[in-house]
């Protein structure tokens, strides 16, 4: 996995600042430009574990965390120019 630099910290920043609709529309389009790059072995492995967490939270056995403390927590744990 690639590191994060800083510059794409500071874009990160600014797309948890986007409203829902926004980020999805963003996701979209950055997953999309990934063309022939997603193998699809690990489509189906990401599918896969989708379902597996689908399940857990319907069954119970997972507990959510609200979007605004999982922005909290990512957003603290980004590098901060001075």
């Amino acid at each position: 996995m690639a590191q994060m630099t800083l510059e794409v910290s500071k874009l990160l920043e600014q797309a948890l600042s986007l409203s829902i609709e926004e980020q999805e529309a963003l996701a979209d389009s950055l997953i999309s430009t990934l063309g022939g790059k997603v193998d699809n072995g690990l489509r189906a492995a990401w599918e896969a574990e989708i379902g597996k967490r689908i399940a857990e939270l319907d069954s119970g056995k997972s507990e959510t965390t609200s979007w605004a403390e999982v922005r909290r927590r990512n957003l603290a744990k980004l590098p901060h120019a001075h």
